[in-house]
Formats: structure tokens, sequence, C-alpha cells
């Protein structure tokens, strides 16, 4: 498949940067990926409308009516060989990375960004000034994954391939990296390093003790982050998206 192909594949859904085995594991697809960096190879710089200078085979992406997609005036872009489906919503300003995967009904808010390769399921909503994290290379490296129905509060950070399963929660402000740790309240337990965040965990930004004797003795703290609760009938309706917005 060339390039270019891989592109207008990327666009359509047809392909993607990452899937999902049978026992719900995520992998990187690293040909795509390989792909995608081959389009930047055969770019050369090129300007566009408005001052802006990218390759010229990456310009943004427009939308008609027909495609489904709301995205409101204001500075957003959608970059080539990114795929995003109908009912979804971008407010400005906002930037949708290439290789980036947007599945029925996300709302992705202002100052948001899905970065390179990310993969985000239906209904999720992306907060304001959320960041999902890119990843081009290494090749073999999977993607920030938020699933189905999943709810990310505003100001949150998703890097380093971390995977949300669907329906979690985070609360404005969780950071979420291969390194920062998770611990579960409800099941009393660390999640291993690389483990998903369960589906449906409501998950809130904590801290815990410097984890040498010096950092302790100064009264130092890390980050990590708690599950403080896995979704109910109550947490559900606080929830609850306003269909009428899209």
């Amino acid at each position: 498949m060339s390039w270019l192909e891989l592109l207008n594949n990327l666009e359509s859904g047809a392909v993607r940067a990452a899937t999902q085995d049978e026992n719900g594991n995520w992998h990187a697809n690293v040909e795509v990926k390989q792909g995608i960096l081959e389009a930047f190879k055969n770019g050369t710089n090129t300007e566009f409308p408005g001052g802006f200078v990218d390759k010229h085979n990456l310009a943004p992406q427009g939308f008609a009516a027909d495609a489904g997609v709301r995205m409101v005036p204001g500075g957003s872009s959608v970059r080539r060989g990114a795929h995003v489906a109908k009912g979804t919503i971008i407010m400005p300003p906002a930037y949708v990375n290439i290789g980036a995967f947007i599945d029925e009904g996300t709302m992705v808010d202002s100052h948001a960004l899905v970065g390179s390769c990310a993969q985000v399921g239906k209904n999720v909503h992306l907060s304001a000034a959320v960041q999902l994290g890119g990843v081009l290379e290494p090749i073999g490296a999977s993607p920030v994954v938020i699933e189905d129905d999943a709810f990310i509060g505003a100001g949150c950070v998703i890097v380093e391939g971390v995977v949300v399963k669907k329906g979690a929660v985070l609360a404005p402000g969780v950071r979420l990296s291969a390194t920062i740790p998770v611990f579960d309240c409800v099941n009393e337990r660390q999640l291993d390093k690389g483990e998903a965040i369960p589906e449906n965990a409501i998950v809130i930004p904590g801290s815990r003790p410097a984890s040498n004797a010096w950092g302790r003795e100064q009264g130092l703290s890390m980050s990590c982050a708690l599950i403080v609760k896995y979704r109910d009938e109550q947490s559900d309706a606080s929830l609850l998206l306003e269909e009428v917005l899209r």
C-alpha cells in the first residue's frame, strides 16, 4: 500500500494505527506507522493560506455537512490521515493529528489535543485542555487509547501508551503515564505497570510520599492517581450528555 492510499484509508477508518485483539489488548499497527513516516519523508514544505507551512501532502482536512462532523469555527484543525466519525463535535481550538481515530458521537472540547495515532472510542467526552499523547516513534510503541463511553475531565494528560477502558471517568487534572502509579482504593491494590485503567473506574488525582528518606523528611510528595469508586447509577446521571448538543 502506498503512503497516499494509506492516508486515504486512515481517514475513512478502513485501517487504524492500533488494533484490539480477542483478549481486549491493544497493539500498534507497525505497517501503518511506517507508512505515515513514509508520507512525511515524501512531503515537501509548502505554504498554506494563513501563513502556515507544513508538508504538502499533510494539509488539514475539510468536512462537508453530510459527513456528520461538526467542527465549530475558531481555529481547530484535523490533519490529513486522521479519522473523525459522524456525530463528532470539535470545539475551537482543538487539534487532531495524523493517524488518530475518533469514533462516533465523541466530543472534543476546546484546547484539546488528540495526538498522532491516538485512538478514541464512541461517545467519549474529551473535556477542555485534555492532552492525549501522540506516538509515531518508536515504531512498535502503542498509542494512547480511550475506549467507548469514557469521560476525560478538564486538563487531564494521558501519555505513553496508557489505555483507559470503557466507561472510565477521569476527574479534572488526572495525569497518567507509564511511570505514574495508579492505586485502586476499592480493591486495595496497585495496578501493574502498563495495566489499563479498568472499565467504569472513577479516577482522581492523588499524591504519595517521596520514595527516599530525604524526600520524606522534607515533606515532599509524588504524583499518583487513585481509583476511588466504580460507576453506578448516581455517577452515570451526573455524566449524562445532552443529545441536543449533537
